[in-house]
């Protein structure tokens, strides 16, 4: 039987990284993070792909990793904020697995992140925090709208993961 993906989209700072691994150990399943492989090829960080080949060959790279791991199963995606807004990169990967939109409040999420040291955070730089996130979340609520929605606002990764099990289990 094909082991159904968990694809975990949803704003930075939700909690896809890291409750993500700890679904692939619970259910035996391999950790991706989108973001991370693309990283781990192009041997760029994400910020300098940006400046060197401009956002639309980045969306590119992230449409590819899509269609590469729709065709995998026994895995447990963690992708990058805006991969899943695009429709087609939700089709690819949703063929083989079940997708979850992970949310928190934008002050928890400011909290998140900013204990995450060597993350670089370029969408957030300038202007307050708070209102950057608000501003962007608004900017894709519809997009996110379309996957069933784990609130992870106060709640430790352990709790999220096990939401997400019982929610996967039985879907």
């Amino acid at each position: 039987m094909t082991k159904a993906n968990i694809i975990l989209t949803g704003f930075m700072g939700t909690g896809k990284s890291t409750v993500g691994k700890l679904l692939a150990k619970a259910l035996g399943y391999r950790f991706v993070d989108t973001d991370e492989l693309i990283q781990v090829r192009t041997g760029r960080t994400i910020a300098e792909i940006f400046n060197e080949k401009g956002e639309a060959a980045f969306r590119e790279m992230e449409a590819e990793t899509a269609r590469e791991l729709g065709r995998k199963s026994g895995l447990v995606i963690s992708t990058g904020g805006r991969l899943m807004l695009d429709p087609d990169n939700a089709a690819a990967l949703g063929e083989t697995g079940r997708i979850f939109c992970l949310k928190a409040t934008p002050e928890e999420i400011v909290a998140r992140i900013s204990g995450d040291a060597g993350a670089e955070r370029p969408l957030l730089k300038g202007g307050d925090p708070i209102e950057r996130i608000v501003g962007l979340m608004r900017e894709r609520e519809a997009g996110y709208a379309r996957f069933r929605g784990i609130d992870t606002s106060g709640q430790t990764p352990e709790a999220v993961a096990k939401r997400l099990l019982e929610a996967y289990q039985t879907d």
